[in-house]
């Protein structure tokens, strides 16, 4: 996931906490924080619990920020990517423009595993309804998918062609592309909306591909 170069920077953006405590999750927060655990066990055997929290409204700059916590204690804070060392690995952090794409522990040895959502949050109540009801939640997925198809081939030839108008481009490429799809407003705009939900509940998912869920709304794809 991440390039050396990548890495190195991530490894800069640490910064030490200042030990304050985990806030639990409260009910208001769904849509606007992310909050996952890991459990692993020192070389001494004792047990530890590491917890990323990211609240998706930044802070009063607008800067988003991801917070480790170990045992309920503030550990290190860092800017997105993040990436912080952990007992025997790494754990990686990045966003989309609708939530996480990416809270993975990785070990020493490579292999990766994705942390835990808090139960009280949306990815918990997402995760609880794959394992609870996975025919459902599986039918859920498949939609989200169909769904972003759907946008992507209606909207992108429209955007072509409003882009395509625009004086500078029409000048340059000395034609203007027509789109063969063309909707009424109100069937775009609910287009749009579908595609953001879609979305939203895929990165519930921790799900993210470049075209499906970057494409034209995320501005992290």
């Amino acid at each position: 996931m991440f390039s050396d170069w990548s890495r190195r920077r991530a490894d800069q953006r640490v910064r030490p906490g200042d030990g304050s405590p985990l806030q639990r999750f409260r009910w208001w927060q769904p849509l606007s924080r992310s909050l996952f655990h890991l459990e692993l066990t020192t070389a001494d055997g004792r047990p530890e619990t590491w917890s990323v929290d990211v609240r998706h409204g930044g802070d009063d700059n607008g800067t988003v920020r991801a917070k480790l916590y170990l045992d309920g204690r503030l550990h290190a804070v860092s800017k997105l990517p993040a990436r912080f060392p952990v007992t025997g690995g790494v754990i990686e952090v990045v966003t989309s423009g609708f939530g996480l794409r990416r809270c993975h522990y990785v070990s020493d040895d490579g292999t990766e595993r994705q942390l835990a959502p808090d139960a009280a949050s949306a990815e918990g109540r997402r995760a609880r309804l794959e394992h609870s009801h996975p025919a459902a939640g599986r039918f859920i997925g498949l939609v989200s998918v169909v769904v972003l198809v759907i946008g992507l081939v209606l909207g992108v030839p429209q955007i072509v062609q409003e882009v395509s108008q625009f004086p500078p481009i029409a000048e340059r490429i000395g034609s203007t592309f027509t789109s063969p799809v063309r909707l009424p407003g109100w069937l775009n705009l609910s287009i749009l909306v579908a595609t953001l939900v879609a979305s939203t509940e895929r990165a519930l998912r921790l799900r993210y591909n470049w075209l499906l869920d970057g494409g034209l709304f995320d501005g992290d794809g």
